[in-house]
């Protein structure tokens, strides 16, 4: 019962985070939902694809906590709620400090910042890497192989996000600073000397 109550808690939290800010967002006027919108070919794919797989390993993840399936020894679990958690305070962490530059995928049209502070310090993408940390740490409390496929097929997605979408438009937007700034700072986690 305390994986699950663990399990429930990190996700509310999570999207309770996510589904906020949009809200906030929208009462501004910001149109925080980019994904797809005004895309086309491969990026469109991915960013289309990305979404379609988070939905999945959020469903299968539910699916997985409420059936309670638990092959996994006490400590590989125990391990998964502690990633979770962890999980779920970066992404909390990046999104507080993206404020109103955060967005669900890119948009070309809406003006954001490069932020470079607080989290972004030591990760170019918490958010992300909040998401595969969630994801991992529900994988570990309640694996089945459902549950892993989709889970590996997320953090794929979310990485070619990253590579062929994010970046490419952060050079494109920014250019030297973000240049700079990635000389810096690993993509998922740790600075660069």
């Amino acid at each position: 019962m305390g994986f699950k109550l663990i399990s429930v808690a990190s996700l509310i939290a999570f999207y309770g985070c996510y589904f906020i800010k949009m809200f906030l967002q929208k009462k501004q006027g910001i149109q925080t939902d980019q994904i797809g919108k005004g895309k086309v070919g491969f990026v469109k794919f991915v960013e289309v694809t990305m979404k379609v797989a988070a939905v999945l390993v959020f469903v299968a993840g539910l699916v997985s906590i409420f059936i309670g399936t638990n092959y996994g020894s006490v400590t590989v679990r125990v391990m998964g709620a502690a990633i979770s958690v962890v999980g779920t305070f970066v992404f909390i962490a990046a999104v507080q400090t993206m404020r109103d530059s955060w967005r669900a995928g890119v948009s070309k049209t809406d003006k954001t910042e490069l932020v470079t502070k607080g989290i972004y310090q030591i990760s170019r993408n918490p958010a992300f890497l909040g998401f595969d940390l969630l994801y991992i740490g529900t994988l570990l409390m309640f694996f089945n192989w459902i549950l892993c496929i989709l889970t590996v097929f997320a953090i794929i997605m979310y990485h070619l996000q990253i590579v062929n979408v994010e970046e490419e438009f952060l050079l494109a937007t920014f250019g030297n600073e973000y240049l700079q700034y990635k000389q810096k700072v690993c993509r998922y986690i740790g600075r660069k000397r």
